[in-house]
């Protein structure tokens, strides 16, 4: 008969040592921390090192139009092949306007589904409804795209941009801002895709931050005679502000690289006639989804990398820009405790 102590290592299980000491376990497998922290440093050296092969390869491709147009590019607005004369601000200003547009409209929307799934909606209509938005983040790009190109566009123009044009034609300044054939695809056309898309990824954000809220602290506003948008303005919002902040950069993230339902509904045109929200334009995902398969290598190749480079490096600094943020806001946080 084998000993006590045998059958309960023989189960995984160790007695106390006679000084009262913690039991020590027995490391059956000592290179298994090894091997893991291998690979788990690997990973990590892995996803750097394909970020520098990037920006090298992108730095490598728009070398030529870096040397030809230096930082005249970004406020160049000509985009002649033939004479191969290139500047990439027509696409810089409508990859900012249509993000811009989408957050205006996105983050009013999803802010209020947070509120009403959260705060206000009955508990039968919570998880359908939420379920329904998140299906809205597996619609393919290419449909909303051609939804927004023969659905959407047609609507805009007759019922949006009509009326607007015979009721400020004539107002200075507001009349440009919207004047432009009433054909229903431009910039604010994109814009309103584009919200649609990243209303979604906000909104789920957002709703899951409000659910992490202790019911302490809002029951305790409650008590205190408080609305619920009381509530949440000063209760909900202040406890989870760097979430929000978090999704709603994501959904710019979202937008800024968005390329299928843009190219279909912005007019990818390559000239900046007026500021119109309503004009046709371009944006740089576009451009390089429509000229890249047919630019020819040179000048309008590495011009068409350098507005990826452009685009890189926007992204760069909206992420950057939000990461300080979020470091401020939980700087703040820990101040305030």
């Amino acid at each position: 008969m084998l000993p006590a102590n045998s059958i309960d290592r023989d189960r995984g299980q160790e007695r106390a040592q006679p000084d009262g000491r913690p039991p020590q376990r027995r490391r059956v497998a000592p290179w298994a921390d090894t091997v893991f922290s291998a690979l788990t440093h690997g990973a990590a050296w892995l996803t750097l090192a394909l970020l520098a092969g990037i920006i090298g390869s992108l730095l490598v491709g728009a070398a030529p139009a870096i040397k030809q147009f230096g930082l005249n590019f970004l406020i160049t607005a000509d985009w002649d092949p033939v004479q191969e004369k290139f500047g990439g601000l027509v696409m810089i200003y409508g990859t900012l306007m249509t993000s811009l547009i989408a957050l205006l409209i996105a983050v009013p929307v999803s802010f209020g589904i947070a509120l009403f799934l959260t705060e206000l909606a009955p508990g039968w209509l919570r998880r359908p409804l939420g379920i329904a938005i998140e299906l809205l983040a597996a619609v393919p790009s290419i449909v909303y795209g051609m939804w927004g190109l023969l659905v959407f566009g047609p609507i805009l123009a007759t019922y949006v941009q009509q009326p607007l044009q015979s009721l400020l034609g004539g107002v200075p300044y507001l009349g440009a801002l919207v004047s432009g054939p009433p054909v229903g695809i431009g910039i604010l056309s994109a814009g309103i895709i584009l919200a649609i898309m990243i209303i979604p990824f906000i909104a789920s954000v957002m709703r899951d931050v409000f659910e992490v809220t202790p019911a302490m602290l809002k029951e305790s506003a409650y008590g205190l005679g408080s609305t619920t948008w009381e509530v949440v303005w000063k209760v909900v919002l202040p406890y989870t502000k760097t979430g929000v902040v978090g999704g709603i950069m994501l959904g710019l993230g979202r937008a800024l690289g968005e390329t299928m339902a843009v190219t279909f509904v912005i007019g990818n045109m390559n000239q900046l006639n007026s500021l119109s929200v309503f004009e046709a334009a371009n944006s740089i995902t576009s451009a390089l989804a429509n000229e890249f398969a047919e630019a020819g290598a040179g000048l309008h190749q590495a011009s068409l990398i350098y507005l990826g480079l452009v685009l890189f490096f926007i992204t760069f600094v909206v992420l950057a820009f939000s990461k300080v943020l979020l470091n401020k806001l939980k700087k703040n946080e820990g101040a305030r405790t």
